[in-house]
This record gives structure tokens, sequence and C-alpha cells, in this order.
């Protein structure tokens, strides 16, 4: 008899999706986006990434969901990395929204506006994005990729990379929150160098 190739794997049947079968860390962002009534809604979303090595940034998103339908008709949104120690009001604004449509729970957190294009963003995160929406990607099966152009970028201090200081105090200076899905979150307050093979260009 042939052994089996990968005896300590379990093989995931694919009727159903597999995301909830494992943990997976991935970034957490607030999505900012305007309301049809000129409110702001704050959004969680983990699915969320650079596109290139240019300033393009996505994240999914589903056609039912009210950022998408802003952020279709608005043309704009913002990005806000927030700090593991705002993991509630992070939560907080993934409260569903009221019979008539709204989210009372996003005035509940600070936020600050945006600059050049008009929105808000989640206060005292470590990375602030505007964007331009660039196009959105329909038919993920129920969902979609909203892909934005980066027309302005803000760091906390404390989160910058600078030659002078070193990537682990940064680090350690200005912790990333991580969310674990499905439901669990982590901190990230040391890291190490990768160790990239001689020659190795990107």
């Amino acid at each position: 008899m042939p052994q089996d190739p990968m005896p300590e794997m379990v093989s995931l049947e694919l009727e159903h999706p597999i995301w909830d079968r494992f943990f997976l860390p991935a970034p957490m962002a607030e999505i900012g986006s305007r309301e049809a009534n000129g409110e702001w809604d704050l959004a969680p979303k983990h699915m969320v990434t650079p596109l290139s090595w240019e300033n393009y940034f996505g994240f999914v998103c589903a056609p039912t969901h009210g950022t998408y339908s802003n952020i279709k008709r608005e043309g704009a949104f913002t990005v806000s990395f927030p700090r593991p120690d705002q993991v509630v009001m992070t939560s907080l604004t993934a409260s569903p929204r009221w019979e008539d449509g709204s989210k009372v729970e996003v005035r509940a957190v600070p936020t600050m506006p945006s600059r050049l294009v008009e929105g808000i963003f989640l206060r005292d995160s470590s990375l602030l994005l505007e964007c331009e929406l660039d196009r959105i990607i329909d038919d993920f099966g129920s969902n979609s990729l909203i892909a934005g152009q980066i027309v302005a970028a803000h760091v906390h201090e404390d989160a910058l990379r600078a030659d002078d200081r070193d990537d682990q105090e940064v680090i350690a200076q200005s912790p990333l929150m991580v969310y674990l899905h499905p439901g669990r979150f982590t901190r990230i307050t040391r890291s190490d160098s990768f160790p990239f093979p001689t020659g190795y260009r990107r």
C-alpha cells in the first residue's frame, strides 16, 4: 500500500466555505463611508489588503452592505487601522443597522475628519488612508472587491518606520491589532526579521 503523502492533514470538503475550519490572521480596518442621508458610517473589515506595490488599497464587501452602496455612490472611502486597545470601539461599529437603516453606534466612537476626501476616521488609529474609488469587481460568489487609489496617507508618529529607529522598537511602541478569523484577535508587540536569501529582490 502506498503511504499517505500527507498523513497529518485533513482534506476539507468544498461544498461549503472553508474559512471557519481554521484560524487565519488578517489586518483589521475600519472602512469609512458616507450614507445617503449625509451621515457617516464606519464598518470593520478584515479582508483588506494593499493592491500592488503602488498606492492602491482594496477590501472585500458584499453588495448587500451599506458600505458597498455608499462607496459606489460617493466614489470615495477612508481606512483606519485601529490599535489593540480600540478593539471594543471596533466591535461597536459592527453593530447591525437600526430599522431606519442608521448606525447610531458610530456616533458613540471618537472620530476625526479626513482631509482630501469627504469622510471620517476612527480617532487615534495608527494608520489612516484616504481613497478614491478606482473600481468594483463583483461576483466573487456573493462578495465583491472594492479597490481604491490612495490619495492621502497619515501614520501616527509612534508607528512610523525611520532610518534611526529599530523596527522592533516601532512595533513595541505601537502594537498591531490582528484579527484571527473566526472571532478572535491578538496584538503583535514583537517580531523577528524575515530571513530573505542573499540577492532577494521583490
